[in-house]
């Protein structure tokens, strides 16, 4: 899927060394080893810290700096298992596969999870990702059942995966679906196919095409929040509940559109998901207020620009879909993309985003923000952030080692 861009990153690597001061003595596959290796080590601390904690998993920072936990029931709880299954891929220890282990089985119990659409995340970053590596049956079981559960979530009258259930805080809404949740539909293709069962990939793709009639607005950019009514199947409001406003562009909602819409092509070959994912990229490329170093702000319309707070777990999102993307349009748009990709992880391999040894309560990237209306994990390390980072760094290092194979 690459062949197109077989000389690109040759150039790319020429202009970055010419471009940028800090890294321009550094090769692209340099940083991203060091980064891969600096994960693995920030990683393995963060496996050790929690080990006498059997139910315990890492979710950010609180108000003194300390790591905070959650259990397997947070939507979070997923990611950290997930990185140590890339970090694995990386470099197959025993000591990172036992860890993986651990961690992913911590997860297990939420196969039953039918209160909230987040299982998709919860499973299929852990036990997807070690069944991937692995093979073992029992992990691909483990996804059946959660597959089985996240459907019963859907409501064929409306076409989507209910995202909350009612709590006095969504209770305004009669039936809620966030952009996020088109990150779960990856684990219900993957289950369609292998199980030979279409329903799954049924229920995925109307999810899919409803949010794509309903979420997006002419420019591409998304509402975070939709509720539809219960009884016609309408949408009866459009909101955010973690953007700065209802019609703001909320950054890191932007990226699930971004990455669900990639997906969403890579498993079906449908090429309206593919035009999608284009539009939100040239919407995310082309915004006058994406920083240089394309790391976002938490809100693209923050009314603080530009000093408002980054988000880099948007920015590790965005630059995780954008090199899977780029394998699948023409060359020059191909080049654009991996432009700005790369630029994502030089500047999140640098000091103004990954943490020093130890440090940051053992996860790899600061500066991300959680929910900023709420005033919650704002300017703090988030352990999706470091999921996505190790994902883009995994998949650029896919992607050189391709190149240097033609």
């Amino acid at each position: 899927m690459h062949k197109q861009i077989s000389s690109f990153l040759l150039l790319l690597a020429v202009f970055f060394s010419c471009t940028t001061p800090e890294n321009k003595e550094k090769p692209l596959a340099q940083v991203i080893n060091e980064s891969l290796e600096f994960a693995t080590q920030q990683s393995l601390l963060m496996a050790e810290s929690l080990k006498d904690q059997p139910d315990r998993l890492p979710k950010t920072i609180n108000a003194e700096g300390q790591l905070e936990t959650c259990g397997s029931a947070w939507w979070v709880s997923g990611f950290f298992p997930g990185v140590l299954w890339y970090l694995y891929e990386s470099n197959p220890t025993d000591s990172l596969k036992d860890w993986a282990i651990n961690y992913t089985l911590r997860v297990e119990d939420q196969k039953y999870t039918t209160d909230n659409h987040d299982v998709g995340f919860m499973i299929f970053c852990s036990f997807g990702n070690a069944y991937r590596l692995t093979g073992d049956t029992a992990y691909s079981e483990v996804i059946h059942t959660a597959s089985n559960s996240l459907i019963t979530r859907f409501n064929p009258t409306i076409g989507c995966i209910r995202s909350w259930d009612y709590a006095p805080w969504s209770a305004k809404w009669q039936y809620p679906v966030i952009i996020d949740n088109m990150m779960n539909l990856e684990m219900l293709e993957w289950a369609s196919k292998a199980f030979s069962d279409t329903v799954y990939s049924h229920v995925a793709e109307s999810h899919a095409n409803t949010t794509l009639k309903n979420h997006f607005r002419d420019d591409f950019s998304s509402y975070h929040v939709i509720s539809y009514d219960t009884i016609t199947g309408q949408v009866e409001k459009k909101n955010t509940a973690q953007g700065y406003s209802d019609d703001s562009a909320w950054a890191r909602g932007q990226g699930w559109g971004l990455y669900g819409y990639t997906m969403m092509y890579r498993e079906t070959g449908n090429k309206v998901y593919l035009e999608q994912a284009e539009g939100i990229a040239d919407f995310i490329l082309n915004h006058p207020n994406l920083p240089e170093d394309k790391i976002p702000y938490w809100d693209f319309n923050a009314p603080d620009v530009p000093n408002a707070k980054r988000d880099a777990s948007a920015g590790a999102l965005i630059c995780s879909a954008l090199i899977e993307l780029s394998g699948y349009v023409p060359a020059e748009k191909s080049q654009d993309y991996l432009i700005v990709a790369e630029t994502q992880l030089r500047s999140l391999s640098s000091p103004a985003y990954r943490a020093e040894l130890g440090a940051n309560a053992n996860f790899i990237l600061k500066h991300s923000v959680g929910h900023m209306p709420n005033g919650t994990e704002v300017d703090v390390p988030l352990t999706y952030a470091d999921y996505y980072y190790v994902e883009a760094l995994m998949r650029m290092k896919k992607l050189l080692q391709e190149e240097e194979k033609q």
